[in-house]
């Protein structure tokens, strides 16, 4: 199982899939790999790995496909998206899904498993002490992990949860997209600020009718204000 938990890399090309086993077993971690993607989603939902890399482009049953089938049965185990294409449309497809994050081939396996530890450590959540925040109907708690609005408890990523986290830790203060790159995602320059508005689409889908607490400031960023 590894001292940090299992991860699950579903990967067709054995060459990646190896090397990712190495490093991610170098740090630490147990690893599962499968090839294919009806393998991948059974073993997903058998194993219950800390955290999932997915290929895209897989045989049988795709990436996206595995992620979102995970998904709609309530599973929010952390994503990362592996994709050969440098478009937008396989990113922003997965993020859509529920992924977390994603890097395009060819990557260094060091920041992949980088990726993954800022994915767990910000699924483990913050340290006790961490106040509660709210603003209007929405209501945050860091320590529980737990996000309702009006009451109701809303299902996030551990990526959703954070970005909104840190947009209501300063209600009225409007962030850049590098800024939230880099206090959400923890880095500002390997990736598109794409993927900061595809969060952001998605957490505003989940607040329903309270998503007008998230504001868009044209040419700038983004804001969480009543």
């Amino acid at each position: 199982m590894g001292d940090k938990g299992l991860v699950l890399v579903v990967e067709d090309e054995r060459p990646i899939a190896d090397l990712l086993r190495l490093y991610l077993t170098r740090e630490g971690f147990g690893v599962h790999v499968e090839h294919d993607g009806d393998a991948g989603l059974a073993a997903a939902r058998r194993m219950r790995p800390v955290a999932c890399v997915l290929d895209i482009a897989l045989p049988g049953t795709d990436g996206t496909e595995i992620c979102r089938r995970l998904r709609a049965a309530g599973d929010w185990t952390p994503v990362v998206f592996l994709t050969a294409r440098d478009d937008e449309v396989d990113r922003i497809l997965g993020l859509e899904l529920g992924g977390d994050d994603y890097l395009t081939k060819p990557f260094s396996p060091r920041e992949l498993v980088a990726r993954v530890r800022a994915l767990l450590r910000r699924a483990a959540g913050p340290g006790e002490g961490d106040r509660v925040k709210a603003l209007g109907p929405v209501v945050l708690d860091p320590g529980r992990r737990v996000v309702t609005v009006e009451g109701t408890p809303l299902a996030l990523t551990p990526t959703e949860f954070d970005l909104l986290g840190h947009l209501l830790g300063r209600p009225g203060r409007v962030f850049t997209r590098e800024e939230l790159l880099s206090g959400v995602w923890g880095y500002a320059s390997h990736a598109g600020t794409r993927t900061v508005d595809v969060h952001v689409a998605q957490v505003r889908a989940k607040l329903g009718a309270a998503a007008g607490l998230i504001r868009t400031v044209r040419g700038v960023g983004y804001t969480a204000d009543a």
